[in-house]
């Protein structure tokens, strides 16, 4: 019923949390919640005997289920709707076999299905939104303790400008937190019942359709769409894309802390494992775990998005394969999003920054790096071709003679003539030249934290 049920790999590409959501049980269990909250709903409106309710409620415990069972005679069948209605219904029967007649009353398989696929999505949207709070609140306390650490902008690889690290770390937080923005809106926009019987009619149901309608939704808490939506999955896509967009965040965000663990970077690493857990003839690695699961599910999750996406092609009111590529894939995006967001946010809560390396990091070009801030300095005297073309040969002369920039420019007379050793020296502190970065800090984390107030 499930795609990953390894036990050996599983745990590697999914959080625990969400294994429990897409575990087999959790899924029947839901199966079967949605045939109670339908009899229920009947009933309510006199369309069943009161009793059926008793008779199904009694029956639909997960106990009296053997799921090998199911998943064998789902692959018979074509779908896992079919035995499993087949098997609540022969469980009524077994106390009254009036009641079960009225089991699946006025629904479909894919009344089931998808409705089911939305009762998991609710419950996945809220396990990543749990990793994304630690997440978000994590980097942001980061990101104000670190908006004064110098650190490297870097451009194609390459050192490009002083960065402050609170930066860097700022727009991490507000990454995730757009995510979880997105996450949010579609748990309550997207994910909408669907009941429409055979062909999105109601027809069993005469005129009372919309009535068991309207019942069924608010016993599953789920909003009421204005139609059933059976061959149109395009609510499920979105939400799809969401949690792929929101796993590319964290692998951009770990493929960042990959590149700072590199031996010759050495500026920040996740948090690292004990040493009891892990022995190493070579003590000196400082092996990126966290981030290869990170980058693992962004390499996985896209292709996964792509088949949800896919089995949007269906044919006319109830299509052949994409709703079932689509009921397949479901627990494969989440369970791979959940290790990703997962893992981002142990490292978020453990990263280990080191400032002084940062800053050496910063001094390996000998001050070329504050080149641009000595050509913006100098063309409030003289034109900027001018600058550009002094910087540029004594930038060269740096390299070949291996001596500082500040040094060289101050032995240049068409430097000199403009500035003092002062102010040429002032040119070279590094958070001197970082523009509007404490004002992008300071916005980004009062967004961030404005937005968490509003939850409380």
């Amino acid at each position: 019923m499930t795609v990953f049920s390894f036990s050996l790999l599983t745990p590697s590409i999914s959080s625990e949390a969400m294994l429990a959501v897409v575990d087999d049980r959790a899924r029947l269990q839901r199966m079967l919640d949605f045939e109670i909250a339908l009899v229920r709903a009947l009933a309510a409106l006199g369309l069943v005997p009161a009793l059926a309710t008793d008779k199904v409620s009694e029956a639909a415990k997960i106990e009296k289920y053997d799921l090998a069972k199911l998943g064998e005679e789902a692959v018979r069948a074509g779908d896992i709707a079919t035995p499993v209605v087949k098997a609540l219904t022969d469980e009524v029967a077994k106390t009254d076999s009036a009641a079960a007649r009225f089991v699946h009353w006025g629904a479909s398989n894919q009344d089931l299905t998808d409705t089911t696929q939305v009762l998991e999505l609710r419950a996945g949207i809220d396990v990543l939104l749990i990793d994304l709070g630690k997440a978000i609140d994590s980097f942001t306390a980061l990101a104000g303790r670190h908006r004064r650490t110098a650190s490297l902008g870097r451009t194609t690889l390459q050192h490009a400008l002083p960065l402050p690290l609170g930066l860097k770390i700022a727009n991490y937080a507000n990454a995730l937190a757009r995510s979880r923005d997105r996450l949010r809106r579609l748990r309550k926009e997207a994910l909408v019942l669907q009941f429409g019987g055979r062909v999105g009619t109601l027809a069993a149901l005469g005129e009372r359709g919309l009535q068991v309608t309207e019942r069924l939704a608010a016993l599953l808490d789920l909003p009421a769409p204005e139609a059933p939506w059976l061959g149109h999955s395009d609510r499920l896509a979105e939400v799809a894309a969401a949690i792929a967009i929101m796993t590319g965040s964290c692998g951009k965000i770990a493929r960042d802390i990959a590149l700072m663990m590199q031996t010759e970077v050495a500026e920040a690493f996740e948090p690292a494992p004990r040493v009891t857990d892990i022995a190493s003839a070579m003590p000196h690695k400082r092996v990126p775990v966290l981030a290869a699961t990170v980058l693992s599910a962004a390499t996985i999750v896209p292709n996964l998005l792509a088949t949800i996406v896919a089995g949007q092609v269906q044919e006319h009111e109830r299509g052949v394969g994409g709703g079932q590529a689509q009921w397949h894939t479901f627990p494969a995006l989440l369970l791979a999003s959940s290790s990703a967001i997962s893992a981002i946010a142990t490292i978020a809560q453990g990263l280990d920054v080191d400032p002084e390396r940062m800053r050496s990091n910063l001094e390996v070009t000998h001050g070329l790096i504050m080149g641009e801030a000595v050509v913006n300095s100098l063309s409030t005297k003289l034109s900027r071709e001018a600058s550009e073309i002094i910087v540029e040969e004594a930038s060269r002369k740096a390299i070949a003679e291996k001596r500082h920039l500040n040094t060289v420019l101050s032995e240049d007379p068409r430097v000199t003539a403009h500035m003092t050793p002062g102010e040429l020296a002032r040119l070279f502190e590094l958070m001197n030249y970082q523009g509007s970065a404490q004002t992008f800090i300071e916005r980004i984390v009062g967004a961030l934290q404005a937005r968490g107030m509003k939850r409380i």
